[in-house]
């Protein structure tokens, strides 16, 4: 097994007295210099504290480097329309040369539904909808055909390769649905059960 060291990019803070937007240029270039394997952005309309969009942000890091893996972690599907996703998922892929890992998630109840509700989107329908979009993303990323959940037919060009797909939380839909659609599980906010040692026998 081989382990792998990535790091978010300075775009946003969990701490709304402290936002960190930093030069996602010189985080990304010092990544790739210290041999770490990928950068990762986080994706909010509006959060908790102030936030750079993760789109732009990885294609800023992909601009100036040339071997890292740049990553969504994660990328909120039912926020935005798929085939909208599947365009700029597409576009990195190619503008990066095939280095996106795609983290899927349906949005941390802590940052409330504000965003949701300017987006035009439901927070209360967002696992549905991140399995409608997760259902037709690898044809609209390929260029394929493909009919969109509202019954729309469509085929984006250019197509690109579908990315490695992650997705994150720590319920049993998210890993259903890991299981269904993804290469992998993204584990957000476990802690380490702690266990009291055993008595030893006297």
């Amino acid at each position: 097994m081989t382990l792998e060291i990535g790091t978010i990019l300075p775009t946003s803070t969990p701490d709304p007295a402290r936002p960190i937007l930093g030069d996602v240029r010189a985080a990304a270039r010092l990544a790739e210099q210290i041999g770490l394997d990928s950068v990762w952005s986080t994706d909010h309309l509006v959060a908790s504290a102030p936030i750079l969009d993760s789109t732009v942000v990885l294609a800023t890091a992909a601009a100036v480097t040339d071997r890292v893996r740049i990553g969504y972690g994660v990328l909120l599907l039912a926020l935005r329309p798929v085939a909208w996703a599947a365009k700029q998922i597409a576009a990195l892929q190619y503008v990066s040369g095939d280095r996106l890992i795609l983290g899927v998630g349906t949005g941390n109840p802590a940052h409330g539904d504000t965003g949701w509700r300017a987006a035009g989107a439901s927070f209360a329908g967002r696992g549905r909808r991140t399995d409608e979009a997760l259902r037709v993303l690898p044809d609209l990323v390929a260029g394929r055909p493909a009919v969109l959940p509202d019954g729309t037919e469509v085929t984006l060009a250019p197509g690109a390769t579908m990315p490695p797909v992650l997705i994150a939380g720590d319920g049993e839909r998210a890993r259903r649905r890991a299981a269904a659609y993804a290469e992998g599980w993204i584990a957000i906010g476990l802690e380490p059960r702690l266990r009291s040692p055993r008595p030893r026998p006297n």
